[in-house]
């Protein structure tokens, strides 16, 4: 029975472990966003300007009012016949009122504009916050691929340096390759492990700051999916193309141009204050009287007699406020010229990182097409070496130097690659993809 248990449990764990997801680069994004805390904060701003539009609807509607006095008068008071008695007098009433704002200069369908382009806005936002938050997802999940790579060439290049010492110590046993050949290739050996040792690291704080952007409580469990970016080369747009799209895709800019057309509105919602207030009111309403000495009509008589009913119109004309509503058109006047010059700050700067987006990722693709044509030269120079090297024809130091120059060439194209392949998204960033 111990025995099944045990089978079970390492089946179980086995599953486990091969079922293991394995995180592509929308699904960090995807989370990234799900659980970022300026994310969420975000949505809350999202969700009041939400209640905010709601709010503005609901102010078409009319208010309504149910109030109940009860008091009491007590002490010396004038009587029918003129003289002052002692008596006590108990008032009880019941009002039921209802207001409704008829017209105010426009101002409450202006408000639930203003409330629709604000909530505009805070999506807008939201999305610029999500872009950025995608940006940082990308760097540092490239940033796991390359230090996986660089791991991967670091095993390698180790493997290749115990294949040499296997051959060296072979050598020696022969007669035909001296002691200070089999310690240097050992030392090869031990540096090529501390390669490996660094390459480790790297990709662990790799997998540390993105499971840190994922909001994981550790890295332990977090496995990457790895796609193919053999094949990364792609045609770069214009700067021209970059650029329009970004007008009409970047979220700063959504961002702006609503708040410009919330600044129009801000500036009829205060010019409305020159116009007059037009208010509909009206309500229904008892009293219930009781004085001390005199005979009263019953609660319900008294409620039956003295109900009353009224509705009212009223208009307020404004003729001085100590010029609050001029100061106020100008100060809205005032916000929309400063919202204008923030979008057109704010595509300057736009259009100067599309530049420096777009001649990073050319310079990027040169330098990666040129790590190409190196590391095949590298590559050849080393197989030629080796023959040599296996012949007799080169020693040890001339190996060593040209496998070096060749692992050099093999993780600048591997840099090269990740750089580029961040590049281009960046240039995707800013198209909208």
């Amino acid at each position: 029975m111990k025995r099944l248990l045990l089978s079970i449990a390492f089946a179980t764990l086995f599953l486990t472990a091969g079922a293991q997801q394995r995180w592509t680069l929308s699904e960090c994004i995807n989370y990234a966003v799900e659980h970022n805390v300026n994310i969420r904060q975000q949505q809350n701003t999202i969700e009041q300007s939400e209640i905010n539009l709601n709010t503005a609807k609901m102010n078409r509607l009319p208010s309504v009012d149910a109030q109940v006095n009860q008091s009491w008068n007590f002490g010396r008071g004038l009587s029918a016949d003129n003289t002052y008695v002692n008596r006590t007098t108990s008032s009880t009433s019941f009002n039921v009122g209802a207001n409704m704002i008829l017209f105010n200069g426009f101002q409450n369908v202006r408000n639930i504009e203003l409330s629709k382009l604000q909530l505009d806005a805070a999506t807008a936002d939201l999305g610029r916050a999500k872009e950025d938050l995608g940006i940082q997802v990308t760097s540092a999940y490239l940033e796991v691929l390359y230090a996986d790579e660089i791991l991967q060439v670091a095993e390698n290049q180790k493997s290749l340096s115990e294949f040499q010492l296997t051959m060296r110590q072979k050598l020696l046993e022969n007669g035909k390759a001296s002691e200070s050949d089999v310690v240097q290739a050992k030392s090869q050996v031990a540096q090529d492990q501390l390669s490996i040792v660094q390459a480790e690291n790297n990709y662990r704080l790799a997998l540390l700051e993105l499971s840190q952007l994922l909001e994981l409580p550790s890295p332990d469990s977090l496995l990457i999916e790895k796609p193919d970016t053999n094949d990364v080369l792609q045609a770069i747009a214009s700067i021209e193309d970059v650029y329009a799209d970004a007008l009409n895709n970047k979220s700063v800019i959504k961002a702006d141009e609503l708040r410009i057309q919330s600044a129009e509105k801000e500036i009829s919602i205060a010019k409305a204050g020159y116009y007059p207030t037009l208010s509909l009111s009206g309500g229904v309403g008892s009293n219930y009287y009781t004085v001390n000495g005199f005979d009263n009509d019953n609660f319900s008589k008294q409620m039956s007699n003295n109900f009353s009913q009224y509705i009212a119109l009223s208009l307020n004309v404004p003729i001085f406020n100590k010029f609050a509503t001029r100061n106020r058109v100008r100060s809205s006047k005032l916000q929309y010229d400063s919202q204008n010059l923030q979008l057109e700050s704010d595509k300057k700067i736009l259009y100067k990182e599309v530049q420096q987006a777009y001649y990073s990722a050319v310079a990027s693709e040169s330098k990666y097409s040129a790590s190409i044509s190196a590391e095949e030269s590298a590559a050849a120079a080393f197989e030629l070496m080796s023959k040599k090297y296996e012949n007799g024809k080169a020693s040890q130091t001339e190996y060593n130097e040209s496998r070096t120059q060749w692992m050099k060439a093999v993780a600048d194209r591997i840099q090269a690659k990740y750089e580029y392949m961040f590049k281009s998204k960046i240039l995707d960033y800013y198209r909208g993809v």
